[in-house]
């Protein structure tokens, strides 16, 4: 999954999530050399990277599997890479002024635990009409989904949320690449995964929600 998850977003499909995320980040936390960010749940450090080349700072990716952080590493040499879970951050108190959770766990206590008071929290989900028509050919039968993202505790203040869509073309090859970077792709039987063999492009809906969130001083 994250060769295929590599593979595919350096092609750029995802990069306007990125742009939304960089946004964010420069609105709501002052631009500084020492601004510190830590990407929870990095993978293979796509989202970490790009991040680092237009948002001033240092930066820190932290994800649970031991393959992302050596394929991070082959990324750059100037992020820290970790291993570790979300629930358990190797991070010190109010060390870090922003955090970024692209679809990935939002947790709440251990977040506001490493942010300063003040620092921010970037988080991505998936809406509910995310890849709406790869699981259309893939399954049998679709429901209607209604995602919201996580609670937050008082710890936390909104400052900002939106839900986005964002439409991308794929050719056939690539469609295979972005099943193979999702959850889908162990779900499926082998003949559900073979519609798409005789597919040679697909309109897909990228749908997230994005909100950034403050710790209350």
């Amino acid at each position: 999954m994250l060769s295929a998850r590599r593979e595919f977003l350096d092609k750029g499909y995802y990069e306007p999530v990125c742009m939304d995320i960089a946004q964010l980040i420069n609105k709501y936390a002052p631009p500084s050399d020492s601004r510190v960010t830590a990407d929870i749940g990095c993978g293979e450090g796509y989202y970490t990277a790009k991040l680092s080349s237009v948002c001033k700072g240092e930066y820190i990716g932290i994800d649970i599997a031991k393959e992302a952080a050596r394929m991070c590493c082959q990324r750059s040499r100037d992020i820290l890479w970790t291993v570790a879970t979300a629930s358990h951050l190797p991070l010190a108190d109010e060390s870090v002024d922003v955090m970024t959770a692209v679809f990935s766990l939002f947790v709440d206590n251990e977040y506001a635990r490493v942010l300063k008071k003040g620092g921010i929290v970037i988080e991505v989900s998936a809406g509910s009409e995310h890849l709406i028509e790869l699981k259309r050919v893939i399954y049998d039968e679709v429901f209607q989904q209604n995602k919201q993202q996580s609670p937050f505790s008082d710890s936390f203040e909104l400052l900002h949320s939106d839900d986005r869509r964002l439409h991308i073309t794929l050719p056939g090859d690539e469609i295979k690449a972005l099943l193979a970077m999702t959850p889908h792709a162990h779900r499926i039987s082998r003949e559900q995964s073979e519609r798409l063999d005789n597919i040679s492009e697909m309109d897909i809906t990228v749908n997230y929600k994005i909100r950034a969130l403050a710790k209350r001083r």
